[in-house]
């Protein structure tokens, strides 16, 4: 099976970006990635491998300053850009003139509504084409998008959290299930490696173990795309998140209402034949419950629900992997759909 595509990583020294990295180079479809410093990072360590020595032992896998001339020499076809929202605000319409493909795994590009936008404050130099280009971006849950992902230019990769609240719920929201009126809570918990690889003093060591704590309450950056994909106003959302003592996962916890009573085999049927199709989507029958080591470094967003006596009280618990479903994992997942490959190539 020859390589098909060469694709590019700026950021490869982050968390995600090295998860990304780490997928691509095992992927048989494409030729081992150009892998980039984040813009600022100075000259540091000249190959990936002397910060990972996860992946040492098959060949070197340098590091390069990033350069639009670079991308050209070495013929990249598609660019995946792990960077600060704002950096992929700037580089991706340029990217795109360049004729590149882009897989975005920031915030730059997934909300469309500029309320729910500007929790980014972005300062875009032509406010009129980025509007345009976020019209054209793709949402990058394959399970929601498929058909669109396969004729993308620009995918804006979507938020981790966002990711384990909307598979949950899109089934029952969809079929229009849900008890708006009750609207939904969602208590969601995440591993540290979720804040990214800069330290900061809430995700300094002393403060995260043996702890848990709340934060960005009713104003975290994923709020918006959950609310845009699943059709809810912000009255009809509550989203919590916490950050938990450990490196990676996320479960989320959500509590909702549905408009009539129901049984669990009917709940069931609704969430597994939205998902008939979707190999990275496991759901488990009812009352047994995901737990967040059951999809640690893998793809799957496993989805368990318990139903209460009235038939109308629902939880439904989700657990995926932060850096992989969350992140680099549903990046090549979107990366496979764009190239018409099996979806989970690379990815077992």
């Amino acid at each position: 099976m020859p390589a098909a595509i060469q694709p590019a990583v700026v950021g490869a020294t982050g968390y995600a970006g090295f998860e990304l990295a780490r997928l691509l180079l095992r992927h048989p479809r494409v030729k081992n990635p150009v892998l980039f410093r984040r813009d600022g990072e100075g000259k540091g360590p000249a190959q990936l491998d002397e910060i990972y020595p996860h992946i040492s032992g098959n060949g070197g896998h340098p590091l390069e300053p990033f350069n639009w001339d670079t991308l050209r020499k070495k013929g990249v076809d598609l660019l995946f850009l792990a960077t600060p929202h704002e950096v992929s605000r700037e580089w991706a319409p340029e990217a795109l003139q360049r004729g590149l493909q882009v897989v975005d795994l920031s915030g730059a590009w997934r909300i469309a509504t500029p309320e729910y936008r500007a929790v980014y404050e972005f300062h875009d130099a032509d406010p009129q084409a980025a509007e345009q280009l976020t019209a054209q971006a793709v949402y990058g849950i394959p399970e929601l998008h498929r058909d669109k992902l396969q004729q993308a230019t620009l995918v804006a990769n979507a938020g981790c959290y966002a990711t384990s609240v909307i598979l949950p719920l899109a089934p029952l929201a969809r079929a229009r299930l849900l008890d708006l009126s009750f609207g939904a809570i969602c208590d969601a918990k995440s591993g540290v490696s979720g804040a990214g690889k800069q330290p900061t003093q809430k995700t300094h060591f002393v403060e995260v173990a043996e702890n848990l704590s709340a934060y960005s309450v009713f104003n975290h950056r994923h709020t918006g795309e959950i609310l845009e994909q699943l059709g809810l106003t912000p009255e009809q959302l509550v989203f919590t998140p916490h950050l938990l003592p450990i490196p990676r996962g996320i479960l989320s916890t959500i509590y909702v209402r549905l408009r009539q009573p129901m049984q669990p085999a009917d709940v069931e049927c609704c969430l597994r034949e939205f998902y008939a199709g979707s190999p990275c989507v496991r759901v488990f029958p009812h009352g047994k419950l995901p737990q967040i080591q059951y999809s640690l470094h893998t793809n799957y967003c496993d989805i368990g629900f318990t139903l209460a006596p009235d038939g109308k009280r629902l939880v439904m618990v989700s657990c995926l992997d932060n850096l992989v479903k969350g992140a680099a994992g549903q990046a090549v997942q979107n990366m496979n759909l764009m190239f018409g490959w099996n979806e989970e190539e690379g990815l077992k």
